[in-house]
């Protein structure tokens, strides 16, 4: 992390769930540690602001688990901006239709599936029944199809965006902005909706740095969640 900081401005955009904090059986059974927010805080100065939370989930949810946020965050794939003096970035997003929420309850209720709802998309969630994935993912095709919205796969997870949102167009729309501006970014996630982010960051000269292990467009590697903290020196 040091050597990369003397290389020039450097821009960091952090993945939440199995990045800074272990994946659970379900969204709200992560554990946090108490001290994250300010140590995000700590980091986010250290890099003159250049730091942003880039997360599936919606900013009110993140702030739920890590209480109020000082740092620029996109919440919802990237549908939802907002810099660090919490101001708004870009038009505010439409949340999805009653209609298809009603549809999702129906089938995670059918299938044993737990639904997410958020303030711009929705999630299954089928980690305790992973063998209803291919009809999670087939299910959430069709919806997407029937209501114009976007599909995105996860780790045990499928979810329903408005279209154009992910994780590459929020970094995207962070460098146009100061503090970003003019300097070097780069993406650390685990899940496959975090390659957008790794190829943004890698066409603006930075890169993608992947936690764990699978075929990915990142040059690096972080083995874990602890391996992310002590690299970042948040701990």
């Amino acid at each position: 992390m040091a050597a990369l900081l003397r290389d020039g401005a450097t821009a960091l955009f952090l993945d939440f769930d199995g990045t800074l904090v272990d994946l659970a059986a379900k969204p709200d059974a992560i554990e946090v540690h108490p001290g994250l927010a300010l140590a995000l805080k700590g980091l986010a100065q250290r890099l003159d602001g250049r730091l942003a939370l880039v997360s599936g989930r919606s900013i009110d949810d993140l702030e739920q688990h890590l209480g109020p946020l000082s740092v620029a965050v996109a919440g919802s794939h990237g549908a939802e901006k907002r810099l660090a003096d919490g101001s708004v970035l870009g038009a505010k997003p439409d949340g999805i239709e009653t209609a298809v929420t009603s549809e999702l309850a129906t089938f995670a209720l059918t299938h044993n599936i737990d639904l997410e709802t958020k303030s711009h998309g929705a999630a299954l969630h089928y980690r305790s029944v992973p063998d209803k994935e291919d009809e999670a993912r087939a299910f959430a095709a069709q919806i997407a199809q029937t209501h114009g919205l976007e599909v995105k796969l996860g780790k045990c997870v499928v979810e329903l965006v408005a279209r154009g949102a992910n994780k590459g167009s929020a970094v995207r729309a962070f460098m146009e902005t100061k503090p970003f501006l003019g300097s070097r970014p780069f993406f650390i996630g685990d899940d496959v909706t975090d390659e957008d982010g790794f190829a943004a960051c890698a066409k603006l000269g930075g890169d993608g740095i992947l936690v764990g292990t699978r075929e990915s467009k990142a040059r690096y590697v972080l083995k874990g969640v602890a391996d992310v903290h002590q690299w970042l020196e948040l701990v």
